[in-house]
């Protein structure tokens, strides 16, 4: 079990570079399937969450190679359709398997996704979408059986009763070998979205609406490789900018923009934080805190739920209360008891939401990782907190975020890491 051994209180200074996102490097990584030529994604995270993926690939008998910052998929011949339990078992983004699978094998055999616990994450709208595609389920307890079905591949109109952005990045790739047009309506809209659609088309699908709520799509009997980059992770920067924000630092964000940004960004900015680009770098900093009346997580362009862990300890340290309300998961909160042993005032009003008094003078501790984003928010309290803290079961963390040692020591933080 690995963890991170930080001495709080030093002034956040220097540059770093965000890595790529991660939710786009997954769909895109599982697109790859859908041809038979060799597809590269690059600005690819060294993190866990790729290496379950690339096992993943390895028990589909698909070959792969990893270099420095790059991944190369070839999935010439694709030997099974079934997706492992222990490896789907530990994150939730497996489950973008299982549209490719279908389109390219007709089959997919697999088990309840895992990932973080952090609510009841039902994989129902993944499944009633594949459905309405012309796809055949059964299931036998935590198993799932699909197969196509003698109405797969004709044209129709989908509505999702919810704008999942897994469920809606899994259609997409099941219609993408489908000659035909579907409408889906009521999709996500997130950036990683918008980075899967532009890889599929020029692979050699149709889409029209990329980044907005219908998306219709035509595909092609036959998809050619390609050679993609994806973004960077907005969540990172947004992580990286409050720790700017509460150590009183200055950082550079390199090679960035903040075009797009708006959703994380805006709310950032009422609480005090100042984004001034200059040559292609961001520079962040922060005079003062403020709290702000509330912040309601939301489907994108909203705040992103990801980032609602750490804006918890960003309002830590602001003079006022401020209300925060994740409306999507239940257990998105119940890290606070944490923050509250390590002095922080804060009241949870429900499991969605929780009410911050601010500023809090926060004192280290010896912390557990109950998930990736709330690790990652340990972390930040653990950087503002008076003495040493110990955040335990750090590999979590490591599912999400690149090299956060590395990148915390090039900003002048006392961290280290303990295998």
């Amino acid at each position: 079990m690995a963890k991170y051994i930080i001495q709080g209180g030093t002034r956040l200074k220097g540059k770093i570079k965000i890595s790529g996102n991660k939710n786009a490097v997954l769909p895109c990584l599982a697109a790859a399937l859908l041809t038979e030529e060799e597809v590269v994604i690059r600005n690819v995270p060294d993190i866990s969450d790729v290496d379950v993926f690339l096992e993943i690939f390895q028990s589909l008998g698909v070959k792969t190679e990893r270099g420095d910052g790059f991944i190369k998929v070839h999935a010439g011949k694709v030997s099974s359709f079934l997706l492992p339990e222990e490896l789907s078992s530990k994150l939730r983004a497996s489950i973008l398997f299982v549209g490719p699978l279908l389109a390219r094998l007709g089959s997919a055999e697999f088990s309840h996704p895992g990932g973080d616990v952090i609510g009841k994450r039902s994989i129902e709208a993944h499944i009633q979408g594949l459905i309405d595609l012309g796809f055949e389920f059964e299931r036998e307890d935590r198993k799932y059986f699909g197969k196509r079905g003698d109405k797969a591949f004709r044209s129709c109109r989908i509505f999702l009763e919810e704008a999942s952005v897994t469920a809606t990045e899994n259609l997409l790739l099941a219609a993408a070998l489908s000659p035909v047009t579907i409408t889906l309506q009521n999709c996500a809209q997130e950036p990683h979205i918008v980075d899967l659609c532009n890889m599929l088309v020029e692979m050699g699908v149709s889409i029209k609406g990329i980044g907005s709520s219908l998306i219709i799509i035509t595909g092609a009997g036959r998809l050619k490789g390609v050679d993609f980059s994806v973004g960077i992770d907005y969540v990172e920067f947004g992580t990286y900018a409050i720790a700017a924000g509460i150590t009183g630092g200055e950082i550079e964000i390199e090679k960035c923009t903040l075009v797009g940004m708006e959703p994380v960004i805006n709310p950032l900015k009422k609480m005090g934080l100042e984004f001034i680009p200059n040559n292609g770098s961001i520079f962040i900093s922060a005079k003062k805190i403020n709290p702000i009346p509330k912040i309601i997580t939301n489907i994108w362009p909203g705040f992103p739920t990801d980032l609602m862990s750490v804006v918890i300890i960003l309002a830590s340290q602001a003079e006022g209360v401020s209300l925060l309300h994740d409306w999507m998961y239940e257990s998105r909160m119940f890290f606070v008891d944490k923050l509250i042993s390590m002095g922080a005032h804060m009241t949870i009003a429900d499991p969605h939401r929780v009410l911050v008094y601010g500023p809090s003078k926060l004192m280290g501790r010896n912390l557990e990782t109950p998930d990736i984003r709330a690790g990652m928010a340990l972390v930040l309290a653990a950087l503002v907190a008076k003495g040493e803290s110990i955040i335990n079961r750090a590999e979590l963390i490591d599912r999400g975020y690149e090299d956060v040692v590395g990148k915390l020591l090039a900003l002048g933080a006392n961290i280290k890491k303990i295998d």
